[in-house]
């Protein structure tokens, strides 16, 4: 049971630490400042290990639903950011 809430714990720690960054970007409306390639490198980080724990699971018969939920969050964060870099130049040109 305590590994279980270790478990947890550590991965809602881990799954929040986009938030800050996805919310500047939503209110700020610009992702001018976020290195595009570390955007792709963190959301194939993310897509392969989290398969790689879904055929883990798969095989063993364990399922992790700690790491599911801190893979899905920074999926779906990642994602966001990478739209936003590939859109919010474009509709808040100072040019």
């Amino acid at each position: 049971m305590i590994n279980e809430t270790i478990g947890w714990v550590g991965n809602i720690l881990f799954a929040i630490c986009g938030i800050p960054q996805v919310i500047k970007t939503y209110r700020s409306k610009s992702a001018k400042d976020l290195s595009l390639l570390f955007l792709w490198l963190w959301m194939s980080g993310e897509l392969l290990t989290f398969v790689y724990i879904l055929i883990g699971d798969w095989e063993t018969g364990i399922a992790h639903f700690p790491l599911y939920f801190n893979y899905i969050a920074n999926i779906f964060m990642a994602t966001y950011l990478i739209w936003a870099k590939y859109t919010y130049p474009k509709k808040h040109s100072t040019k």
